[in-house]
């Protein structure tokens, strides 16, 4: 390893370890150490990914709401969501363009999920394979799983084609391999909930901090955020440490939010 791929892994161990618990907030993870069912903590992943975008205050307030409404266990809500019964409960909750229609909707299709397939991870290792070497195929087939139930529940608005868009398609699914890392790797913040799929295969999450701090570090070239960016960041923190390469996201992410210096 060259002097300056030293100095750099040096200097991503060392923020590593500094990002622990402690400093977890202000970000979505909290939501999910809130439970200690498994299945409270994949419903309250798959909501808190889905909802992080815009700044951090923004998606912070609508999380609140969102786990206030689910009350105790998100998970015996989600069985039980009826638009009628509980329609009411999300007059003006709305999230950037994703409407309060919208957000029933992603409700609706999350019940399906767990009344047709038992889980979120159930459905994802149906189209995982052991010799996958990425899980871009199967985030793809997730992701146009999730689309087709949503689509059976509300017409295609800005915020439901937003919801789960598609590497297939190019798109750097950042809110996808948020939840997949938070599931996936283990450690004191990620909950390695689905552990027969290996954090070697995960990808990065990439939103701006990640895309500005990766560019100043040159572990991209790419100027546009997107699948192709995706792999070529992870591919290059792999150098780095290959069977966890994601595990620098949170630190990068957070000394980006704060302003502070790598």
């Amino acid at each position: 390893m060259k002097k300056a791929d030293v100095k750099l892994l040096e200097k991503l161990n060392y923020h590593y370890n500094a990002f622990d618990k402690s400093k977890i907030s202000p970000d979505p993870l909290e939501f999910l150490h809130r439970y200690n069912n498994y299945f409270d903590i994949e419903i309250s992943g798959i909501i808190s990914s889905t909802f992080a975008f815009g700044n951090i205050k923004q998606i912070m307030t609508i999380l609140e709401k969102l786990h206030k409404i689910m009350g105790v266990s998100p998970y015996k809500f989600i069985l039980k969501f009826d638009r009628e019964k509980h329609a009411k409960k999300f007059v003006n909750i709305y999230h950037r363009f994703y409407s309060s229609n919208d957000i029933i909707a992603f409700f609706e299709t999350l019940r399906d999920v767990y009344i047709t397939y038992g889980s979120l991870r159930y459905l994802f290792i149906l189209y995982f394979f052991e010799k996958d070497v990425s899980l871009k195929s199967a985030i793809s087939f997730f992701c146009e799983n999730l689309s087709n139930i949503l689509s059976k529940h509300s017409e295609v608005t800005i915020g439901t084609k937003f919801m789960f868009p598609s590497p297939n398609k190019g798109s750097a699914c950042k809110r996808m391999n948020l939840f997949l890392r938070w599931m996936i790797r283990k450690d004191e913040l990620d909950f390695g909930l689905w552990d027969e799929i290996s954090p070697s295969l995960l990808f990065i999450p990439i939103d701006t901090h990640i895309a500005k701090i990766s560019k100043e570090l040159k572990l991209t070239s790419k100027k546009i955020v997107n699948w192709g960016m995706v792999e070529e960041i992870t591919n290059n923190l792999k150098k780095y440490d290959a069977n966890d390469p994601i595990k620098y996201d949170f630190a990068l992410c957070h000394l980006g939010m704060r302003k502070e210096q790598f």
